[in-house]
C-alpha cells in the first residue's frame, strides 16, 4: 500500500473535524477499536429505534428505553451534520461526553452516516488512519420489504498489523444477527456501491434489489450510494440531501444517455480498487464537475 495514502485518511475533513474535542479524544476514550465503537454506539439513536420504541432489536433495550425520550425529540440528522457539531451536542446533554450510561433521553437521535463520521474523526484523532465508506446492506431485518440491500454507511480503518484496510460497522454492530463480525468484515458482506452498478449493468442483479431508506428502489439508489461513497473517499462526507448535480436527480435520472452511463462506469470499475486508482479518482475530484459539484436545495 502507498504510505501517502493512507496517511491521506489522517486528514480531517469538513465533516469530519472534531474542532476543540480532538484532544479529548485522543486522550480520554479508550484506544481499542471495538471499545470505541460499543462506546460511540451507546450515545446513539437511530431513528428507526425511536420511532418503533422498545419492540424488535430493542425489545432488551440495548439502545436505551425509549420511553424515556421526550416526545418532541425528532431525528438531528438535518441538524448536527458534522462531527464537531454532534461532539458538542453530546458535551451540552451530559458533559461527560461519551459514555455508557448515558441516559436515552440525552442521546443524540443520527442515522448511520453520522455514526461512522463520530467513529472516524475519533480514529484519525488517536493517529489511525480512518475513512467513511457508503453503500447498501442486505444483512439488517428490514420486515414487509424481504431481502433487500438499504442504504448505508460504514468505517474502514487501517491496521499497520494486518497491512490492510478494515471495514467495521459501528451502527448495525448491535441490531444485525447475521453472524458475522461486524468489526472485522469479510469481503463481499457489504455491497459497495462500484461493485453493485456494475452488476446492475451486467444484468448479474436486479436493481430493485437496492433500496434506498426514503422509499425509493432501483439504480438509481447504487448511484447515489456510489457518489456519496466518492465524496467519502475524497474525505468529503455529503449530507443525505446532497447529490451529484446531474447524475443524481431522480426526475431526470431515466433520460440518462448511454454515454452518461458508460461515464457513471468508469468512475465505478476505479472505485472497485480505489487505492490502486488514487490518482485517477484524485484528478476526477479535482476536475469534472459532473461528480464534484452537488445539487440541493440551495445548490
Amino acid at each position: 500500500m502507498n504510505e501517502d495514502i493512507v496517511k491521506r485518511f489522517l486528514e480531517f475533513g469538513t465533516y469530519n473535524y472534531p474542532g476543540l474535542y480532538q484532544e479529548k479524544l485522543k486522550t480520554e476514550l479508550p484506544d481499542d477499536v471495538r471499545e470505541i465503537g460499543l462506546l460511540v454506539r451507546q450515545n446513539f439513536i437511530h431513528r428507526t429505534t425511536l420511532a418503533a420504541g422498545n419492540v424488535g432489536t430493542n425489545a432488551d433495550l440495548k439502545f436505551g428505553d425509549m420511553t424515556q425520550v421526550p416526545w418532541w425529540r425528532q431525528p438531528e440528522d438535518d441538524v448536527l451534520v458534522t462531527a464537531a457539531a454532534m461532539f458538542a451536542e453530546l458535551y451540552r446533554r451530559d458533559e461527560r461526553g461519551f459514555v455508557a450510561d448515558r441516559k436515552p433521553e440525552d442521546k443524540l437521535v443520527l442515522t448511520c452516516r453520522f455514526v461512522a463520521i463520530a467513529m472516524a474523526s475519533i480514529l484519525k484523532s488517536k493517529g489511525i488512519p480512518a475513512r467513511v465508506r457508503a453503500g447498501n446492506a442486505s444483512y439488517f431485518e428490514m420486515g414487509e420489504l424481504g431481502n433487500v440491500s438499504t442504504d448505508h454507511w460504514i468505517n474502514q480503518y487501517w491496521s499497520e498489523q494486518d497491512d490492510r484496510w478494515i471495514t467495521i460497522d459501528v451502527d448495525g454492530s448491535l441490531s444485525s444477527t447475521d453472524g458475522y463480525d461486524p468489526y472485522d468484515m469479510p469481503e463481499g458482506r457489504f455491497d459497495f456501491p462500484a461493485d453493485a452498478w456494475l452488476d446492475i449493468r451486467a444484468g448479474k442483479v436486479d436493481p430493485q434489489h437496492f433500496h434506498f431508506a426514503a422509499g425509493n428502489r432501483g439504480a438509481i439508489v447504487v448511484v447515489w450510494s456510489l457518489f456519496y461513497d466518492f465524496h467519502s473517499l475524497m474525505n468529503s462526507e455529503v449530507i443525505y440531501l446532497h447529490h451529484g448535480s446531474r447524475f443524481g436527480v431522480l426526475s431526470e435520472f431515466d433520460d440518462l444517455t448511454s454515454a452518461d452511463t458508460e461515464k457513471i462506469d468508469d468512475l465505478a470499475r476505479l472505485m472497485q480498487r480505489p487505492d490502486e486508482n488514487w490518482g485517477e479518482l484524485v484528478k476526477i475530484w479535482e476536475s469534472d464537475e459532473d461528480f464534484r459539484l452537488l445539487s440541493g436545495a440551495l445548490l
